[in-house]
């Protein structure tokens, strides 16, 4: 109940700042980021306590579409199973532009000793998993949720639509299930009303509080995941010459693969990247098994590198199965397209990030072999997408966790920089 109001006020006081119309905008946009930070930093712990998987956002995207019915909004749940839209309409007419949030988590165990840790278990295609926060989701959102209640105290003002998009799996939905971007986008979340522009950040580990990154043009490789299957003869592990051992030969394969990259690519262009992330085979040890299995991740930044990079892939692990007297059969799938920032549009909103940031504080990056599903929203509608530093001012970069993994953190105080960024992005597209 004290929580409730204290969030009632806080509210009221935003209206109240948005009544008063200071001399800038952007002006009001630092004093409502200022007074709004401690809420902010309290939704992302409530999100971090209580992560959620992929198409499983239930409990996040509750409290997401309750924020912003109360903020006055139209809002629309249940989008791609999970997903939750937002619809501010400006006191002015003018264009619309989204600007989106993923919500899910991850399956990995938290060790960072947090007063707000994880201990959450689900199930992860059906195996009981424990469930982390290991990417930064929970500051996107708890973010995004500070740009709507800010930019909502100053609707009258703006001249345009602002799509609040809280996106589920963007870590990829469970087996045999559709999810994310591509179904948010089947379903129609960029056609009423029609976007024009999208954009999105992603908080980062390795890059101190306070920074911007971007890139123009690609700046997140493809994403694509293969399957192979090594079909051998099974026999006693006693006698490994009366069968065909499909262990050996899968450590064969994966040797192989590393050669694509590292022998058969021309990494003067682009990166690449060919990784074996599981193996599976075998019940017991005196047993050498008939199949083994394997998965892993294709990363590029150029379609016709990809398309080699598949052919050799089928290529090596084929034929390696081939001398041995077994059989691979290789599945490719493409998950995401390159992450790519519009060239127009990054030299359109470049001024707002370093307005917001500070001029020094912004920084052209090289491409990353990290892969994100934003990439379709920008298969569609010109896009443009940031990096926000979460790493403690004064830690080395290769001291800090890297996403993904047990150790991930992130310095809450430069959430406060990602929610100025952003409504400065919306004002000076809308020409404020």
């Amino acid at each position: 109940m004290k929580k409730g109001l204290l969030a009632f006020l806080l509210l009221g006081n935003l209206f109240d700042l948005a009544a008063q119309a200071p001399p800038g905008l952007k002006t009001l946009v630092n004093q409502m980021a200022d007074a709004i930070e401690p809420k902010v930093i309290e939704w992302r712990r409530d999100f971090h306590r209580y992560p959620e998987l992929s198409n499983r956002e239930f409990k996040t995207a509750e409290k997401v579409a309750a924020h912003l019915s109360a903020l006055g909004m139209e809002v629309r749940t249940g989008i791609a199973y999970t997903g939750v839209v937002g619809i501010l309409k400006g006191g002015q007419p003018g264009p619309v532009i989204g600007l989106r949030a993923d919500m899910d988590a991850l399956p990995v165990a938290e060790r960072v000793e947090l007063p707000f840790k994880s201990v959450a278990k689900s199930t992860y295609n059906g195996e009981e998993v424990d469930v982390m926060h290991a990417c930064g989701h929970d500051t996107h959102v708890a973010i995004m949720m500070g740009v709507a209640e800010i930019l909502a105290a100053m609707k009258n003002e703006l001249a345009g639509t602002v799509v609040f998009v809280f996106q589920p799996a963007e870590e990829g939905p469970p087996e045999g299930e559709e999810g994310g971007a591509p179904l948010m986008i089947k379903e129609g979340v960029l056609d009423n009303p029609k976007i024009e522009a999208m954009f999105g950040l992603h908080i980062n580990s390795q890059t101190e509080v306070g920074k911007i990154a971007y890139r123009s043009g690609g700046i997140m490789a493809a994403s694509d995941w293969f399957y192979i299957e090594v079909h051998g003869k099974q026999t006693h592990g006693s006698q490994p010459w009366s069968g065909v051992d499909p262990i050996v030969i899968s450590a064969e394969i994966i040797q192989g693969l590393q050669t694509i990259v590292s022998r058969q690519m021309d990494l003067t262009e682009q990166p690449a990247v060919v990784t074996v992330g599981k193996i599976s085979s075998g019940v017991r040890a005196n047993i050498i098994p008939e199949l083994a299995e394997m998965i892993g991740t294709i990363r590029t930044l150029d379609t016709a590198m990809q398309r080699k990079i598949h052919q050799k892939v089928k290529l090596t692990a084929e034929k390696i199965a081939e001398s041995a007297g077994a059989r691979a059969e290789v599945r490719i799938e493409n998950k995401t397209p390159v992450t790519f920032n519009d060239p127009a549009l990054t030299a359109r909103v470049l001024p707002s990030l370093r307005d917001a940031a500070g001029s020094d504080q912004v920084e052209e990056v090289k491409a990353r072999t990290g892969a994100e599903d934003f990439g379709f929203f920008a298969q569609k509608v010109p896009s443009f997408y940031f990096f926000l530093g979460g790493m403690p001012r004064g830690k080395k970069r290769e001291d800090a966790a890297a996403h993904h993994t047990p150790d991930f953190y992130i310095d809450e105080s430069g959430m406060k920089l990602g929610v100025r960024a952003f409504c400065y992005l919306v004002l000076d597209y809308f020409g404020k």
